[in-house]
C-alpha cells in the first residue's frame, strides 16, 4: 500500500477516535494534527476540509463496530440470539466499548440532531443500515418459524435499536454497564413472551 494511502488511513482512524470521544464540534483541526502528528498542510494534502475527515472517520468507526457485530452474529443460530447480539457487543460499553468513545451512530446522531445536515445524512444512513440488518434477521426468524407470523417487523427492529441505544446512553452517563445489561435481559424476556412462536 502506498505511503500516502497509509497516512490517509491513519488520519481517518485517529480522527475517528477523537470525534467519537470529544465530538465533531469540539474537535479542531489543531486537535487532529496533535493526535496524528501531521501538520495542517499534510492534512490538507489528503482532505478538503474537516467535514470530509469527519465523514470518513464516521464510516471507519462504523465499520469497526459492524465487523464486531458480524463476528458475533456468525456465532448465533437463532434470530432471537442474533438480535440480542446488538446489545451484547456493548455489554461493557463503559470500560471496553467496541469502538473508543461508545456507539458512533448514537454519538453522531446526538451531535447532529439540530445541525450539520451533511453529517446528519451519514447518521441517518447508519440508522437505516442498522434497522435494515435487524429487519432481515427478524424476517428470517419469521420464515424459519421461530417468530410469530403476524409479527410487526419494523416495530420490533425499532424497539430493539431503541433499547440498545438507550441502554448505551444511560450506561455511559451513569458509568455503569448494568443499564445495557438490564436492557439485554428485558429484550430477551420480551421476545420469549411476545415474539417467539407459540410452542417454542
Amino acid at each position: 500500500m502506498p505511503k500516502g494511502e497509509n497516512t490517509r488511513k491513519m488520519i481517518i482512524a485517529k480522527s475517528a477516535e477523537l470525534f467519537n470521544q470529544n465530538g465533531y464540534a469540539n474537535s479542531s483541526l489543531s486537535d487532529i494534527t496533535e493526535r496524528t502528528g501531521i501538520k495542517k498542510g499534510g492534512i490538507y494534502r489528503h482532505f478538503v476540509n474537516k467535514d470530509e475527515i469527519a465523514a470518513e472517520a464516521y464510516r471507519y468507526a462504523g465499520s469497526v463496530v459492524n465487523k464486531k457485530i458480524q463476528e458475533a452474529l456468525a456465532g448465533e443460530e437463532t434470530a432471537m440470539g442474533k438480535l440480542l447480539v446488538f446489545l451484547q457487543v456493548y455489554r461493557n460499553v463503559v470500560d471496553s466499548p467496541p469502538f473508543v468513545g461508545g456507539c458512533p451512530l448514537l454519538n453522531l446522531a446526538t451531535e447532529t440532531d439540530d445541525g450539520n445536515p451533511g453529517l446528519r445524512a451519514h447518521a441517518r444512513q447508519g440508522l437505516n443500515n442498522t434497522l435494515n440488518l435487524m429487519k432481515t434477521i427478524i424476517e428470517n426468524g419469521i420464515q424459519s418459524g421461530e417468530f410469530r407470523a403476524d409479527l410487526d417487523v419494523e416495530a420490533l427492529a425499532t424497539f430493539t435499536l431503541s433499547i440498545m441505544e438507550g441502554g448505551i446512553m444511560i450506561s455511559k452517563l451513569d458509568a455503569d454497564n448494568r443499564h445495557v445489561r438490564m436492557n439485554e435481559e428485558s429484550l430477551a424476556s420480551y421476545m420469549k413472551r411476545i415474539v417467539l412462536r407459540a410452542g417454542r
